[in-house]
């Protein structure tokens, strides 16, 4: 583990020694249609959830695209394309421009967003307690996201988070036949960590990702990461405005956990 893990990992856990409050033990869900339900499994999408990379992402997608005539301002990356995937970009680009982008041009952003994402990217504030929280409580945890897995592991060793998360607990839309707002990502992820749909909840900063949730029959729980609380409301999320507010949301209320990865 990094020093700067370490350091992450020891804040998160000595904030969490604080709130002794309840014993450990699996979650149910109070005051809410679920409430009958025990929650087996939270699942967290990355980008804008669990890091802090959207800004960067798309601030860099409106330069590239601007580069090629096709002028966006980084709001406009982020409305219209945050939620694609990037041959999906692609797509919509070639068909504004009528023409194709450079062969190795999405190669070039992956890099310079490597690059970006190496200099600049940082945690979601309380994303390491909040995770830790979850798993003290007995829940699994791990990440699905629309990205590819090598952009998820890269993103959160790069935070100092890839400590909290088995390697087999990443998915990706890439693994599946279609991305988010389809279900495919969190039924992969449900499956593989051996949960069922309804025991699990979803952390997500996208309508296209609240959707996908519901699609799925798990609890969506929408984090406004971009000021869009009310599109992830219409879309049928629950809302926290902070990720340490999910745990109390879900009925958890824990010690100080021993830190390991997930190894539901």
């Amino acid at each position: 583990m990094s020093p700067r893990s370490d350091e992450l990992i020891e804040a998160a856990r000595r904030r969490l020694a604080a709130d002794r409050r309840l014993p450990i033990g699996r979650s149910s869900i109070p005051e809410h249609p679920y409430q009958t339900r025990l929650i087996e499994l939270v699942i967290f999408d990355c980008d804008g959830v669990l890091v802090d990379s959207i800004t960067l992402a798309c601030d860099l997608l409106a330069t590239m695209l601007s580069e090629q005539g096709l002028a966006t301002t980084p709001r406009e990356a982020r409305v219209r394309y945050g939620e694609l995937l990037l041959a999906d970009v692609v797509s919509i680009a070639e068909r504004e421009l009528g023409r194709t982008l450079p062969d190795d041009w999405l190669e070039r952003y992956e890099s310079r967003r490597a690059d970006a994402f190496r200099a600049k990217l940082m945690p979601v504030p309380g994303a390491a307690e909040t995770v830790l929280r979850v798993s003290a409580a007995g829940v699994g945890v791990c990440v699905a996201s629309q990205g590819k897995l090598s952009k998820t592991r890269l993103s959160l060793e790069l935070t100092g988070l890839s400590d909290l998360f088995s390697p087999s607990a990443l998915f990706s839309a890439y693994s599946v036949p279609r991305g988010k707002p389809h279900p495919d990502v969190f039924l992969h992820a449900a499956a593989a960590m051996g949960v069922q749909p309804q025991r699990c909840v979803v952390v997500e900063d996208s309508p296209s990702g609240v959707r996908a949730a519901i699609a799925a029959g798990m609890r969506a729980i929408g984090y406004p990461a971009d000021g869009e609380e009310t599109v992830l409301r219409d879309a049928g999320a629950e809302i926290v405005n902070s990720l340490p507010q999910l745990p109390p949301l879900l009925g958890m209320s824990t010690p100080s956990p021993t830190r390991s990865p997930s190894t539901r």
